[in-house]
């Protein structure tokens, strides 16, 4: 039989970075209000002439060098994003050309926050199943150009990125998986909670709504993701939830019962980078050397459509 592992990772962010004082000049409001309601200090900005793929490019080669791999040893690229302008060519088709790929199969996700985890799942299926030998998949997302600058309930949460993961092949020998299985779905009478909608398209929230639904029902998602990959929470080295709030991360790690685990804290030099987070943060914590090979990490994420997605992974 076919398992799938994550060979290696990758991420970028743009140059310029917005500062709390800096947002101070554009809404009423200020560094502590916003330290302490999202725990937010920093976020990444791309400008007009970085378009969602040529940030999910830049990602995307990192994790393809990091592997070892040419651009023609991928057979399939997911990217995740619900930010892309154009219908057509799709942002994955748009990567595979900046990286010189020969013919890859190309789709796009839109499952806002929860879409690199969709995504990854998806690559870990197509895989398993033969349909493909290698996948590259890509969270990004440019939220700073879908966002209202005038309204500082939202503009102080988002940020620009991109983080990529390549999903290759290896023999299911019985062993723990590299990718474990999926547990997704959604909570469809709440789609209205995370939107990005309207001509220009807007992004707008009901936090509390959202802050409410993951702090009382996520644990417990999280807690059967782990049953279905076969471990228990406290033996997760780490957890890499979507990089919405500090306050929302924080206590959640502790409810799911992940008492040993490196939590990703991510959002506060990047902010809300929608499904860019998770592998954004991923990819740094394996950079900077905080979780070790093989150890097993949490990764979910949560927010738009109410869509929810997760799955235990081992570190390459």
């Amino acid at each position: 039989m076919t398992g799938t592992r994550i060979a290696a990772l990758g991420h970028y962010q743009p140059a310029k970075v917005l500062t709390n004082d800096d947002l101070t000049a554009l809404v009423d409001t200020s560094d502590a209000w916003i330290s302490s309601r999202v725990g937010i200090r920093t976020r990444h900005m791309a400008g007009p002439e970085e378009p969602v793929d040529e940030l999910a490019a830049h990602a995307a080669g990192k994790a393809l060098a990091a592997a070892g791999l040419a651009p023609a040893d991928i057979d399939l690229v997911l990217v995740a994003t619900s930010t892309a302008i154009d219908r057509s060519p799709n942002m994955a088709a748009r990567v595979a050309a900046r990286l010189g790929m020969p013919s890859p199969a190309t789709m796009d996700l839109n499952v806002v926050c929860a879409g690199f985890t969709h995504a990854l799942a998806t690559a870990d299926h197509a895989v398993r199943a033969g349909a493909a030998r290698r996948a590259l998949v890509v969270g990004a997302d440019k939220m700073t150009a879908v966002t209202d600058w005038t309204d500082r309930t939202t503009c102080v949460l988002v940020g620009d990125g991109a983080g990529a993961a390549v999903v290759e092949a290896t023999a299911d020998d019985g062993r723990e998986p590299g990718i474990g299985p999926v547990l997704w779905g959604s909570v469809p009478e709440m789609g209205h909670a995370v939107r990005i909608e309207g001509t220009p398209p807007r992004f707008a929230q009901e936090g509390q709504a959202v802050y409410r639904w993951a702090t009382q029902r996520l644990p417990a998602l999280a807690r059967q993701t782990c049953e279905r990959s076969g471990i228990t929470p406290d033996e997760l080295a780490g957890v890499v939830l979507h990089q919405a709030n500090l306050r929302i991360i924080e206590p959640l790690a502790a409810k799911i019962g992940a008492v040993n685990a490196i939590v990703a804290r991510d959002v506060v030099d990047s902010g809300n980078t929608s499904a860019a987070s998770i592998p954004l943060a991923l990819s740094k914590l394996v950079e900077r050397g905080e979780l070790p090979s093989g150890a097993p990490v949490l990764l979910f994420g949560f927010g738009g459509n109410l869509s929810y997605a997760g799955q235990v992974v081992r570190i390459p």
